[in-house]
């Protein structure tokens, strides 16, 4: 049983219905259950993964709400009652607090997993209310078995807030599929890009996590010593339109592209990729742009640094409008540095960030339900 909080764009979805897809269906009967998105998300469910079948539980969203919150909890207990799952596994904080004690109430057997995507440790709360998410994640975490972290920044900074045990622990990578090769003028001709600019392609949610003022502000900076950049943002979220507001004020370089199921296209017409977020799990865009061969500039948060190895694959800087646009005018200057970088981060994608090696993992993790 995979219990995610909702199936929103990004990168939790891409995992959790890479599962579904892709462990043996004679080995392994799967049931998703999941909430439903936020009205300025766009679902992962409905827009690409469209051949996946979910439960859909109301209350199960991203909103926190008291009343739906705990109708949504007795109905995960009647579920797993029901059901008799040999495995629980656990995506994201919400559904990872309601999902697991459903599972205690409900006294079952299953093995628990969690995985943390990411974590609300850094960039979300402050005071007692990350004293409050620390304590719960603490409590929660000697009842489950297994605890999964994307990127081994995640794991260490779990462990030093003392959630968990090393033992339980266990940093599994995602995995996509290797992506095809798309022709580079070709895809740029289909984006009407111009063959005099060097384009920087973000991909993410535009949220306060995510900082698109960040990004707007580099986009500033760097228009001025390097007028042949030009910025392409494909997402959207709370913050899209005071983006866009704020960009035509200022006349920065750069289109807003909105949602858009073509990224891997999207990158191969690019020659560059940029992350500009406050905290991160391991982004699963900036594996894509790796796939693409494309040089990388992100702050070094979060386990980005699993995917961007500084001064080999990418730049990382601190978190810093003025050291990010300093990176990436450095990049911009050099066909041969991108070049550099872009292969030696394909090769490390390649060999690190396979489908095949994550579902192998998982599903050797899952056999262990059926040793107890």
């Amino acid at each position: 049983m995979q219990i995610i909080a909702r199936m929103n764009v990004g990168g939790p979805a891409v995992i959790v219905a890479d599962l579904m897809r892709g462990l043996d269906p004679a080995r392994y009967n799967q049931e998703l259950i999941t909430g439903f998105c936020d009205k300025n998300e766009a679902d992962y469910l409905e827009t690409v993964a469209t051949d996946i079948t979910a439960t859909r539980i109301a209350g199960l969203g991203r909103s926190i709400s008291p009343l739906a919150d705990l109708r949504a909890f007795f109905s995960l207990i009647v579920k797993i009652k029901k059901e008799k799952p040999d495995v629980i596994h656990t995506h994201t904080a919400k559904a990872g607090v309601l999902g697991r004690l459903a599972a205690i109430i409900a006294g079952s057997k299953a093995l628990r997993v969690h995985t943390f995507h990411g974590h609300l440790l850094h960039g979300y709360f402050v005071g007692w209310k990350i004293t409050l998410v620390v304590a719960i994640e603490k409590f929660l975490a000697k009842h489950t078995n297994y605890l999964l972290a994307v990127g081994n920044q995640v794991r260490r900074d779990l462990l030093a807030a003392g959630i968990g045990e090393e033992s339980q622990y266990r940093t599994f990578f995602p995995g996509l599929p290797k992506s095809p090769t798309f022709d580079k003028s070709a895809e740029r001709a289909k984006l009407n890009l111009l063959p005099e600019k060097i384009y920087c392609t973000y991909v993410g949610r535009l949220t306060q996590i995510k900082r698109p003022d960040r990004l707007l502000d580099i986009a500033a900076l760097t228009s001025k010593s390097h007028p042949n950049l030009h910025f392409l943002i494909a997402g959207e979220g709370e913050l899209f339109s005071n983006s866009k507001t704020r960009a035509a004020a200022e006349n920065l370089p750069i289109t807003f592209l909105g949602w858009r199921s073509d990224i891997a296209q999207l990158f191969a017409a690019s020659d560059l990729a940029i992350l500009t977020s406050d905290n991160e799990g391991i982004p699963l865009t900036l594996i894509q742009a790796a796939q693409a061969g494309l040089a990388i500039v992100a702050p070094s948060v979060g386990s980005i640094a699993d995917i961007v190895l500084d001064g080999k694959t990418g730049m990382l800087t601190r978190p810093d409008s003025e050291e990010m646009a300093i990176a990436l005018g450095k990049l911009v200057d050099s066909a041969a540095l991108r070049t550099q970088y872009g292969d030696a981060g394909r090769l490390h994608a390649d060999q690190n960030f396979s489908l095949s090696k994550s579902l192998n993992e998982h599903g050797l993790l899952y056999d262990i339900s059926q040793l107890k």
